[in-house]
């Protein structure tokens, strides 16, 4: 007689409850992703200017653009509020935020405070690897500067020196400061936008980021600081300088319907 089999009951389907949870979770992670990617490529236009300081963003416009439906606009919409990028009123819509040249100012003057604390901070317990990063940036600046300026250069120039800035900040650790940090840097982006700096100064802020790069890696905690200060003190007083002769070079009646 043969030996009887041992019958294995087929595992229980899932409830639907649980499919209808996994199904909905799929959809929020789906939802989660695109709505970053809409973001994203939203804050990439503004910060290039391709959307203008006071432009008029609409649902329709951005949905037929970037192809993807309206929801994921208006909730990108939301977070770029919260990054200081955009500013929504109520009956009127959405737009690219204009930052006057007072709060810029302030700005600059807060922004000099973080870059002073974290240079610092950095300072006493930078790693090898951070460290090798940012003399990595720092070489790149100085070989853009003795490849000349042309736009392009001066293009690359302009995202190392955020990204130097950046990796110092976030290089300490404190994630509310680096929220902080960013949501400065793009308000101000969308000031410089109007006010870029001169190409030549670029030699100038060159040699002020290797002055930093030099305190930090002597653990000179004192030395970061005032050099980080005084970096961002500078870069205001430039764009305070250059933004009064752009005004000067105004004609009269322009200039006093800007300030009526």
């Amino acid at each position: 007689m043969p030996p009887m089999k041992t019958l294995v009951p087929p595992a229980p389907a899932a409830p639907a409850s649980a499919a209808a949870g996994a199904q909905a979770t799929i959809a929020l992670l789906q939802a989660h992703s695109l709505t970053s990617a809409v973001q994203a490529e939203i804050e990439r236009l503004i910060l290039a200017g391709e959307l203008a300081p006071g432009a008029k963003l609409t649902e329709a416009m951005l949905a037929e653009r970037l192809g993807v439906s309206r929801g994921p606009i208006r909730e990108a919409f939301r977070i770029l509020e919260e990054a200081g990028l955009v500013r929504l009123e109520k009956n009127r819509g959405v737009f690219v935020r204009s930052i006057p040249l007072d709060e810029a100012m302030e700005i600059y003057d807060l922004r000099a405070m973080v870059d002073e604390a974290a240079g610092r901070a950095l300072a006493q317990h930078i790693t090898p690897e951070q460290l090798k990063q940012l003399r990595s940036m720092v070489e790149q600046m100085e070989r853009l500067v003795k490849g000349g300026h042309n736009t392009s250069a001066s293009d690359d120039y302009h995202a190392l020196n955020l990204a130097f800035h950046d990796h110092i900040v976030a290089s300490v650790g404190n994630r509310k400061l680096t929220e902080l940090y960013r949501r400065l840097v793009n308000e101000l982006s969308l000031f410089r936008r109007v006010n870029l700096a001169d190409g030549q100064q670029i030699p100038v802020s060159v040699q002020e980021h290797r002055a930093i790069l030099k305190a930090i890696a002597a653990g000179d905690a004192d030395g970061a600081a005032r050099a980080l200060r005084a970096h961002v003190l500078e870069s205001k007083e430039r764009t305070l300088n250059n933004h009064a002769e752009g005004s000067a070079m105004l004609p009269a009646a322009t200039r006093k319907a800007r300030h009526a």
